[in-house]
């Protein structure tokens, strides 16, 4: 009879695993061709008694490392394991991997595992870094200070005084698009033209009144 693959039942079957364990110890150790061994498995998959067995019973090194130079730390998914992991089988949680980055920070840049990066960050003493997006209460860009010699007096504006002038018109401006208006020809291209130019002397801020002789012989 063939005997059952081992990562298999690291996967669902732990129970049965330590029963193989106890009458195969030597594979206890066993890694495939990538370096992922039980413990990584154990770890993963979150089964604490089967990771305790492999370091305490079976004598597994907690730092066993696969091909990218994780020890089963890296993979851990719940705190439980990670807790276990660092205050009781005392796994080096500073290890780097073969890319310079320790457990906590794969997590962080791969952005998995928050309720372990949350135990580890305990460990280490550190929160959880600041969104200065979110975290910023003032200005992205703050005006420069205000010299010395000024100052500043800060009040209120009424509605009224808010909107004073708002609605006024020119009247020499009304007069002369109600001359426009009234013409016979208002809606040719020469008339349009006419209300377009006085149109655009308002909005530049040209001076009207001085402006009142020539525009009156191109109007009539």
């Amino acid at each position: 009879m063939a005997q059952p693959n081992p990562y298999l039942l690291a996967c669902d079957n732990p129970s049965a695993l330590l029963d193989l364990l106890r009458s195969n110890p030597e594979i206890a150790s066993c890694q495939d061709k990538h370096g992922y061994s039980l413990l990584h498995a154990a770890a993963s998959y979150g089964h604490l008694d089967l990771l305790r067995a492999l370091v305490k019973e079976f004598n597994v090194g907690v730092h066993l490392l696969d091909e990218d130079g994780e020890t089963c730390l890296f993979v851990t998914e719940y705190p439980a394991i990670a807790r276990c992991l660092v205050e009781e089988l005392g796994i080096d949680y500073n290890k780097k991997n073969d890319e310079g980055l320790t457990a906590l920070e794969k997590m962080e840049v791969d952005d998995e595992f928050p309720r372990v990066i949350e135990y580890l960050r305990e460990v280490l003493g550190r929160s959880a870094p600041s969104d200065p997006a979110s975290s910023s209460t003032g200005p992205l860009n703050p005006p420069p200070p205000i010299p010395g010699n000024m100052k500043v007096n800060i009040g209120t504006m009424s509605e009224q005084e808010a909107s004073a002038g708002e609605t006024e018109v020119d009247p020499e401006f009304k007069r002369r698009i109600d001359e426009l208006a009234a013409r016979e020809d208002f809606h040719s291209d020469a008339t349009q033209n006419q209300l377009r130019e006085l149109v655009m002397d308002a909005i530049t801020g040209s001076n009207i009144e001085t402006q009142d002789a020539d525009l009156r012989r191109r109007v009539e």
